[in-house]
């Protein structure tokens, strides 16, 4: 086994997008830089809390060998200053870092549209020459998720990530996700799904960082299936109950914010009903996601 360290951070402040959930149309104030209205940038401050956050992972033991994040424009940016300071430190100012995943991309509803998915790799790679070229190891279908779903999506994607790591030798690796995911990926690295999925157990504040230490030190002790196709069914990989992908983990560090100038901000949690089907209640007020909440 050599993986034993997780961070988790999620995006910084970014710019906001509505959705008319009748008509399945998202639109935005401020163009994006892919021109997906629902992959903003971030804000000025949300760049300075993405600066904050990579001077702060350059201090954090054990040291990080690899980058995972989402492909949206946000968390890539967010995690961006850092991949810049890792490549330095490999003595190579163009090696790839970003390891793009879909797995780990935002949370959508379960609708009767298809939301809009993140932009290829083609045209991030024009904003982010840090990022590395590679298949994700799965694809969210684009007409949603129920909340269970999430929970068991994120949980493939941790444990591919895990798996792979191992393979490669490295220790400590940080991932860049959204609000839904952190909690996400913290149930399913711990084991412990609430009976309530609206419980506030772990914090997703903008820049905010998540560490996970190992328990086990046996490492995977069976293959993790690769899915024959993007959208193929998820394979049962029995986490809950306390016992957790790739052997359990425990939060040594829960949103941690001590680093950020502003401290803990934009705490979020989930509704217990984010979909978008129509003879679902949805919230009109969707601005800040996909009819979630925030907590601040």
């Amino acid at each position: 086994m050599s993986l034993t360290t997780i961070y988790v951070t999620r995006h910084g402040f970014r710019s906001t997008w509505s959705v008319d959930h009748k008509r399945g149309i998202y639109s935005s104030s401020i163009r994006s830089p892919t021109g997906i209205p629902n992959d903003p940038a971030l804000t000025s401050y949300g760049v300075q809390q993405s600066i904050e956050l990579g001077e702060h992972l350059k201090t954090v033991d054990p040291s990080i060998e690899a980058i995972y994040s989402s492909p949206y424009y946000r968390c890539l940016q967010t995690i961006d200053p850092f991949a810049e300071h890792l490549g330095t430190t490999k003595g190579d100012p163009d090696v790839p870092l970003i390891r793009p995943e879909q797995g780990l991309g935002e949370f959508f509803g379960l609708a009767d549209f298809h939301h809009p998915t993140p932009a290829s790799t083609e045209t991030l790679k024009k904003h982010f020459k840090r990022l590395a070229p590679r298949e994700s190891f799965i694809i969210p279908t684009s007409k949603g998720e129920s909340i269970e779903q999430l929970h068991d999506r994120v949980a493939y994607a941790m444990a591919k990530i895990i798996e792979y790591s191992e393979k490669e030798g490295v220790k400590a690796v940080v991932i860049s996700t959204h609000a839904a995911a952190v909690i996400a990926i913290g149930r399913v690295l711990t084991g412990l799904m609430p009976e309530d999925i609206t419980e506030k157990d772990f914090h997703p504040f903008t820049c905010g960082l998540t560490t996970f230490v190992r328990r086990s030190k046996e490492g995977m002790k069976t293959p993790v299936p690769d899915l024959k196709h993007p959208y193929e069914k998820i394979p049962s990989l029995d986490w809950r109950n306390g016992k957790g992908v790739g052997g359990g983990w425990d939060c040594t560090g829960n949103g941690d914010c001590s680093f950020l100038s502003g401290g803990a901000e934009r705490g979020w949690s989930f509704n217990g009903d984010e979909s978008f089907l129509p003879d679902e209640e949805v919230d009109e007020d969707v601005g800040l996601g996909v009819g979630t909440k925030s907590v601040l």
